[in-house]
């Protein structure tokens, strides 16, 4: 049998010749209940934020969507408006992030998140096909916009609203490496790529170009497809357990650079929300004793989580080298 190592849950290990070893460490499981408090609070203060910033953003463009009349600025309101209502699902997964494992949930509820993230993409592509409907419709039954000059000034407070919003949201996704959040604040950026076409639909009207209003809101609706193709790539990759090579190879890395560690047979990671999980079987010497060999799994543990920090959960199971 083969000595192994956990991080975070305890670690316990067997010896080749029967000899068995167990303990738990409570200061791990401390210093990761206060890490996952910190980040999923973090992301929650994210969620609100965004929220509030995108909220007051629609709601003055919603105000002034009646008194122009333009179906790219309804078609980017009504964006800004969905892009609210994928705030609460991530701020709601983040709540349940918090909860403890359990007999049930043995890894916990971090996958909520990557749900929560799927939700964002539902919405995303609802949003579009809102947009082509609505400018086709315009497009067979055109209409004047009236007052331009407010739909630019609407548009340019869609423009920094959610740029603002989308700049505040990547950063904390990418800070505590929730790909959810990194989505949503990709969902407010692209609001902000369709309140600058409505800048340009304003712009057109001056020059008496009726068809440019429908015209713009269909280029919103080509913006929202490949945002939507784009971030339901990253999403759908993460609940099947897609993972950048190049974090698997810093594993290995680490892990390998070890000393003690004759080789690394296999790695594997894997995301639960905003935390990734690490299982690393290293090769050590067949003579070592048990207490020697779990020595070199401390080791190996404290390696990755140098190089690789947003592994937070880690298990190292050591494998004799065979004796001649």
């Amino acid at each position: 049998m083969t000595p192994a190592v956990g991080q975070g849950h305890g670690h316990g290990h067997t010896h080749g010749h029967g000899h068995t070893h167990g303990h738990t460490h409570g200061h791990d499981d401390a210093a990761r209940a206060n890490d996952l408090a910190m980040t999923t609070a973090a992301g929650i203060r994210a969620s609100v934020i965004g929220l509030i910033g995108l909220l007051a953003t629609a709601l003055i463009q919603l105000a002034l969507v009646g008194l122009t009349g333009s179906v790219a600025l309804l078609s980017d309101t009504v964006h800004n408006l969905g892009d609210c209502l994928t705030a609460l699902p991530i701020w709601l997964a983040f709540r349940l992030a918090r909860r403890p494992t359990s007999d049930r949930f043995t890894y916990g509820l971090g996958r909520v998140e990557d749900l929560a993230g799927l939700l964002v993409v539902v919405a995303i592509g609802a949003s579009g096909v809102y947009a082509v409907i609505v400018s086709i419709d315009r497009l067979v039954h055109p209409s004047p916009v009236d007052h331009p000059w407010i739909v630019v000034i609407a548009g340019l407070i869609g423009v920094v609203g959610n740029e603002a919003v989308a700049r505040f949201r990547i950063s904390a996704g990418r800070r505590i490496g929730s790909l959810a959040l990194v989505a949503d604040g990709e969902h407010a950026r692209s609001d902000g790529l369709s309140s600058l076409a409505v800048v340009g639909s304003g712009l057109a009207s001056f020059a008496g170009w009726a068809w440019a209003d429908p015209i713009v809101g269909l280029i919103i609706a080509v913006l929202i497809g490949a945002l939507f193709v784009r971030t339901g790539r990253a999403i759908v990759g993460r609940l099947l357990d897609a993972v950048d090579p190049e974090l698997v190879a810093r594993v290995r890395a680490a892990a390998a650079d070890t000393p003690g560690v004759l080789g690394v047979s296999e790695v594997r990671v894997r995301w639960l929300g905003h935390r990734a999980r690490a299982d690393v079987d290293i090769t050590v010497d067949g003579s070592l004793s048990s207490f020697a060999a779990h020595d070199v799994a401390a080791a190996v543990l404290a390696e990755v989580c140098h190089d690789a920090p947003e592994v937070k959960d880690i298990a190292v199971r050591t494998l004799p080298a065979p004796t001649r």
